[in-house]
């Protein structure tokens, strides 16, 4: 049974909603004032809101304001109804993150149209996360032994080689062993990393109260954090003299979690597909609309096709390049960019230039 918060001053006017949802099969919850409703959609969690507009203190603006900013209550399905609807209140409310605006004197069936049309989008929007989901558990299950079976093989045959043949080895070829060893878990590890923070993003993805919360993240102080970063990248295929750093030191709308895992993923790439001796360029900039970060490199670039074709365990030409991993470096830097309201874009000419593009941080 659907659950519907009704908030209106004025009893009679509850009273008759409150006859009519339930007759409709819906279980209806009363408030009598913006504060109380607001305590009421916190603790019951309801499917949907109906809420007056012209309300004491605490008015339709006011209460849905408060429940867009909290992650449990910020999805609920929320109509605003006035007598007084006007195009100016109308934008007012849905800039507040208001779904739908019910004008009062309102028929029976004007009430029943609102609500089932805001209750099939809510329902359709979940019916889509669970196909996304589905899908994402199903590409899972084709690539994950696979690629995870093979930096787990050059582990097990080097340890192998290491415990019968320890003896009769020489110190350098134990050496090289090792390294092969090292090098096959650092692959494997950044294997099953990339899986667990994709999977998470499309849970993530799924519930817009997450997103909300997602949101809250900023990096203040880029500039000395994206320096550290790659510098860092460069120095790990012995490349530090490829490098370029052009950054600002402008507030950037992520976490510095969610901030480094996309300029990591973006430098990866930037470096493994392109020669050593070639430029690779990271940009930090503030646009006229927003935030732009820029990665560069003169390497084998994307087609126009593959560009289209990007998305995780998406892999390009695998047989010819020899290319690791699950394909989702680029996928997991392009969601959370995303996810964070900001788009990413690929030029795949001459070399690849991948860029990010942020709304500005809004100040606190």
């Amino acid at each position: 049974m659907k659950k519907i918060l009704v908030i209106d001053d004025e009893e009679w006017l509850r009273e008759m909603i409150q006859l009519a949802l339930q007759q409709k099969g819906f279980e209806v919850i009363e408030s009598a004032n913006g504060t109380d409703g607001i305590e009421k959609a916190r603790k019951e969690l309801p499917d949907l809101i109906l809420c007056d507009v012209n309300m004491g203190k605490v008015d339709g603006y006011l209460t849905l304001s408060a429940l867009r900013t909290e992650a449990p209550t910020a999805a609920i399905p929320f109509i605003l109804m006035t007598g007084l609807a006007d195009n100016a209140g109308m934008r007012h409310g849905m800039e507040l993150g208001a779904d739908d605006y019910l004008p009062k004197p309102f028929t029976t069936e004007a009430l029943y149209a609102a609500v089932d049309a805001r209750l099939k989008k809510a329902q359709t929007l979940r019916d889509e996360a669970e196909r996304k989901l589905t899908h994402l558990r199903d590409n899972i299950s084709l690539m994950m032994p696979h690629e995870m079976r093979t930096p787990l093989n050059g582990i097990l045959s080097n340890a192998e080689l290491l415990a019968t043949s320890a003896v009769t080895l020489k110190p350098a070829e134990i050496a090289e062993m090792g390294q092969e060893i090292h090098k096959s878990s650092l692959r494997l590890e950044r294997l099953i990393e990339n899986f667990l923070v994709y999977a998470q993003l499309e849970l993530i993805a799924t519930d817009p109260k997450n997103i909300n919360a997602l949101r809250i993240g900023r990096t203040e102080h880029p500039a000395p954090l994206l320096k550290k970063l790659a510098e860092a990248q460069a120095a790990q295929v012995n490349r530090p003299h490829d490098l370029t750093i052009e950054v600002m030191d402008i507030s950037v709308p992520m976490s510095e979690e969610y901030f480094s895992k996309t300029v990591n993923e973006l430098l990866h790439n930037a470096f493994k597909f392109s020669k050593a001796g070639s430029p690779v360029c990271i940009t930090l900039a503030e646009a006229f609309n927003g935030i732009v970060l820029s990665v560069s490199d003169k390497g084998r670039g994307f087609s126009t096709e593959q560009i289209k074709r990007i998305g995780a365990y998406t892999q390009f030409d695998r047989k010819i390049q020899d290319q690791q991993g699950l394909g989702l470096g680029l996928a997991i830097a392009k969601r959370l960019v995303e996810l964070h309201g900001g788009t990413l874009s690929i030029e795949g000419d001459k070399g690849a230039t991948v860029t990010a593009k942020f709304p500005k941080a809004k100040p606190d």
